[in-house]
């Protein structure tokens, strides 16, 4: 299996897309500066832009726990960006599902 080979795993991926969306929504420092700045509300939307590409994109490809794994975070970070913009006309991320 090419996930084998390469030593990625889906959920790995997953995962770190997650983390760059946190990075964007300021919860940890930049891993590049190690600077905490604010909240950029556009990279966060557009990190959950990907992962919804990347959910219509391998629909009915995935096993159970790689759908719900990409299922769960997509709704938390929808509720999470939501949240931070509480209501204002920042970019949007998709909502598709």
């Amino acid at each position: 299996m090419a996930e084998e080979r390469s030593g990625i795993a889906f959920s790995g991926f997953v995962i770190s897309l997650v983390t760059t969306a946190a990075v964007h929504f300021g919860d940890y420092p930049d891993p590049m500066t190690g600077e905490t700045k604010p909240p950029n509300l556009e990279g966060a939307a557009q990190m959950i832009d990907i992962l919804v590409m990347i959910q219509e994109k391998t629909r009915g490809n995935l096993t159970a726990q790689e759908r719900s794994l990409l299922e769960q975070v997509l709704y938390e970070l929808r509720i999470r960006y939501v949240a931070a913009t509480g209501g204002t006309n920042a970019p949007t991320p998709s909502v598709a599902s």
